[in-house]
């Protein structure tokens, strides 16, 4: 049965081979328009680069759970349903206006970074940008800001204005935003965005945490609660570029209608990306079997601006050997799950039956327990395009990571993600888009023991922009114990000091002694 139905045509193109390479990039979204008001040209922002004083307490205590307001307040979720365009090649991006007159752009929705950034000059791999010189009420800082993505960077310069969502929040809010002047393999050729919208905390954003993020500016201005949610229905669709899939960002709650069933928070467990932790994985409900930090190595993260499913190298390398030993296909090549190759079948055989499901354990909010997000083969093996009127090819939605479990969109566009700021907390919840052909294509279990797992999987120490003050206060401590060192020897008495002449010689040449000794 094996080699007759997994008969497949490995395709080894370098075009290919560059279309998966691409598709690694962060994603997008774009929104459906619907009329906004024109902010008045008589609003001029004032910087916002500095946090509000108590900004962060504010905005936990703006509430915990929101659901759908009443139509025609500040905050309606309904209107906010379909409001990302996009695909999980590509990523989802939101509409918005910027600037007076408004601007129009279409912002990529990233949970990965912090910064707030649009193109502010002619690219020729986006189709518009932002002219900060007809914008009566943007404000330029005059600070530079570069910022580097697991692929792809850019530099700007940071400035305020205002913006509208026309399906968002209502009303027009003063905001910090970078606009992009230089840029390398961030914008891709034929994006339908112009912008990144970072999601993450302040710790992440560039030049340092002092630059308010969008969102929690967001929260401080509209007296929204700190949280959001995010639903991306690519699932099992080609990753085209088109931008015809959709999805929705509800901004300060949760939207009942986008998710069904119970929703699983598990704990935020440092506020700079949206680590979590994972306990074990399984594939084909077989469990990998590795030390539960491996799969935690440096960090476990919730991304919805990385492509693919990222695993850490040791654990990659065991999710496809056990996908090897329970699939159907028979001698298949190194090259497709390295991301080299596509991999084609008859336009009349779906693959997907022929590969194992895939599931990730969570920590619960109750230590003690877990819970399960299982992804079938229609959200890791992903059409990708057609080869003439017989065959459709597919990638591995999978790739190695040499510094980060990263849950993408191969994993997010299965579920209803909601990201509890407020609570500290990451909820999943099954998706009605995430459907394949009528059938869902995720599921969600538990709770279950955690008694087979170690009490604590992430390492104490995590290497980001905190560790710089740790290092910072080393070296303070250090020299103060070397300055009262000084001090001791200068009140001594004469006698017991030794008196240098211009033949001493200190062969330390670092030493800061040497050169007060001189």
């Amino acid at each position: 049965m094996g080699h007759s139905r997994a008969a497949c045509c490995l395709l080894i193109a370098a075009a290919a081979a560059a279309a998966a390479g691409r598709c690694e990039a962060q994603f997008v979204f774009p929104l459906q328009v619907s009329p906004a008001v024109a902010p008045s040209d008589s609003l001029v922002p004032t910087p916002v680069l500095l946090k509000r004083t108590g900004g962060a307490g504010a905005s936990r205590e703006a509430g915990s759970l929101a659901l759908a307001a009443e139509p025609g307040g500040s905050v309606n979720f309904v209107a906010m349903v379909e409001n990302l365009q996009g695909d999980s090649g590509r990523g989802y991006y939101l509409e918005m206006l910027l600037g007076s007159p408004p601007q129009q752009l279409n912002i990529l929705i990233d949970t990965g970074s912090s910064n707030f950034a649009v193109a502010g000059a002619p690219n020729i791999d986006v189709a518009s940008y932002f002219d900060t010189t007809k914008s009566s009420t943007y404000q330029s800082l005059g600070i530079e800001v570069t910022v580097k993505y697991t692929q792809g960077s850019w530099t700007g310069t940071l400035g305020t204005d205002i913006i509208t969502i026309p399906k968002g929040i209502n009303g027009t809010y003063i905001i910090n935003i970078a606009t992009i002047s230089q840029s390398e393999n961030f914008f891709l050729k034929g994006v339908k965005w112009q912008g990144i919208l970072g999601l993450a905390y302040s710790v992440l954003a560039k030049p340092s945490s002092s630059v308010e993020t969008f969102f929690d500016s967001l929260v401080s201005q509209a007296k929204i609660p700190n949280i959001f949610s995010l639903q991306m229905c690519g699932a099992g669709l080609p990753v085209s570029g088109s931008g015809t899939n959709g999805g929705s960002l509800i901004l300060g709650g949760i939207e009942p209608s986008l998710y069904k069933g119970q929703v699983w928070y598990t704990p935020i467990k440092e506020e700079w990306y949206y680590q979590v932790e994972i306990l074990k994985l399984e594939v084909a409900g077989q469990n990998l079997n590795l030390d539960c930090r491996e799969y935690n190595k440096e960090k476990a993260i919730v991304d919805s601006g990385t492509t693919l499913l990222r695993l850490p190298e040791k654990v990659f390398s065991a999710v496809v050997d056990a996908i090897v030993r329970t699939s159907l296909i028979q001698g298949f090549s190194p090259g497709f799950w390295t991301g080299a190759q596509f991999a084609c079948w008859n336009r009349m055989e779906e693959p997907w039956s022929m590969f194992p499901k895939i599931s990730v354990y969570l920590r619960d909010e109750n230590s003690s327990s877990s819970f399960r997000i299982t992804i079938h083969p229609q959200l890791y093996i992903q059409p990708i395009l057609e080869m003439g009127q017989n065959l459709n090819c597919y990638r591995f939605g999978i790739s190695s990571s040499t510094n980060a479990l990263v849950l993408g969109a191969t994993v997010m566009e299965g579920f209803y993600v909601i990201f509890d700021r407020a609570q500290k907390r990451v909820g999943f919840a099954l998706s009605p888009c995430a459907e394949v052909g009528g059938l869902p294509v995720s599921e969600i279990e538990g709770p279950f023991t955690t008694a087979d797992v170690a009490s604590n999987c992430v390492s104490t120490m995590s290497f980001h922009e905190p560790l710089l003050w740790i290092v910072s206060y080393a070296l303070m401590s250090f020299c103060g114990l070397v300055l009262l060192l000084l001090i001791i020897l200068l009140l001594l008495p004469p006698r017991f000091r030794h008196r240098y002449t211009e033949n001493d010689i200190v062969n330390d040449e670092s030493s800061l002694v040497r050169h007060r000794w001189k």
